[in-house]
């Protein structure tokens, strides 16, 4: 890949990052008024039709037969799952240690890969992952005896991730992009009918809930006058978002854009501390220094032996 090519490959991750950083903070924002999955079903919704309109501008079939029609309800399953969790845990965590907490899905997806698809990890690498999950302990800081269990679910969230895109991985020798994105909305869109049809009215909701809990089982629809607005940049940020990855992925080198999807954490603090008033503990700084290095490392030595992982699965998607 020349080095033009990754300038602009770095720019569209940096694009990507930063419609993620604001997506975050404004879901944080209206929490309070809106209904968790009333998001993901307008976010799902309007993308998948950007997105088509797009790859049928662009001239480009997408094949109704998957090769893994088991595996690939499994993968989109754990994705919606993962940024289920993903989502409630930042209405109470900050953004920046929300997203430094995800970003330890380079280390599962390493771990995966050895394990499931096969895949040689070094013992360079499995010292990364170890001193990445030991900067991952740095940020939770946890104390046994009064331990808030609900800040593990950005790492649950990383899990459900690398899950889903070790699987993509796995079945992306038969099923292309396109394939793989169209049963993704789809069934993305059917579990959203699925949730509506079981809570959507608000049946399971309570007042007396705390502002989380309200945020997950709160009547769809109900303040749609004030969050169409908010739901609507959201899924033409989750379309443009993913054109500029993939195609960052396909004009620069993996191993150079993917160090970028980093800039997500320093993104996030940005609208953290103007909305709302976060600023990282010492702390939490140093176990973000780890994750980073760890996952920088992990990538550097993936390229050391042309051999892609981590570094070829979008961090965020």
């Amino acid at each position: 890949m020349s080095s033009d090519n990754n300038s602009k490959g770095i720019v569209l991750i940096l694009i990507a990052m930063s419609l993620f950083s604001m997506q975050d903070a404004l879901i944080k924002f209206i929490f309070e008024q809106s209904a968790l999955y009333e998001i993901f079903f307008g976010r799902y919704l309007i993308a998948a039709i950007v997105l088509f309109i797009y790859l049928k501008f662009k001239g480009q079939k997408v094949s109704l037969k998957t090769h893994y029609p088991l595996l690939t309800f499994i993968r989109v399953s754990l994705h919606f799952i993962a940024f289920s969790t993903f989502f409630i845990s930042i209405t109470y965590i900050q953004l920046a240690t929300a997203n430094a907490l995800f970003f330890s899905c380079p280390f599962f997806v390493s771990i995966f890969a050895k394990f499931f698809l096969k895949e040689f990890i070094g013992i360079r690498r499995w010292s990364a992952i170890a001193f990445g999950f030991m900067g991952v302990l740095i940020v939770l800081n946890p104390n046994f005896s009064n331990f808030e269990y609900r800040n593990l679910l950005p790492v649950l969230s990383a899990l459900f991730y690398a899950a889903s895109m070790t699987i993509t991985k796995y079945t992306s020798d038969k099923d292309d992009v396109n394939t793989q994105l169209y049963y993704f909305y789809l069934i993305a869109l059917i579990l959203c009918g699925i949730i509506y049809l079981f809570m959507g009215n608000g049946q399971f909701n309570n007042t007396d809930f705390d502002p989380t809990t309200q945020f997950i089982f709160r009547e769809w629809f109900s303040n749609f006058d004030y969050t169409w607005k908010f739901i609507l940049f959201f899924g033409l940020a989750a379309s443009i978002a993913f054109v500029c990855i993939f195609s960052a992925y396909i004009i620069a080198s993996p191993s150079v854009v993917s160090l970028f999807e980093y800039s997500l954490i320093v993104m996030s603090m940005i609208p953290g501390y103007f909305l709302f008033s976060e600023i990282p503990s010492l702390r939490t700084l140093l176990g973000v220094i780890c994750i980073i290095s760890a996952g920088i490392y992990i990538y550097f030595r993936e390229g050391v032996r042309k051999q892609y992982i981590a570094s070829k699965i979008p961090t965020r998607r």
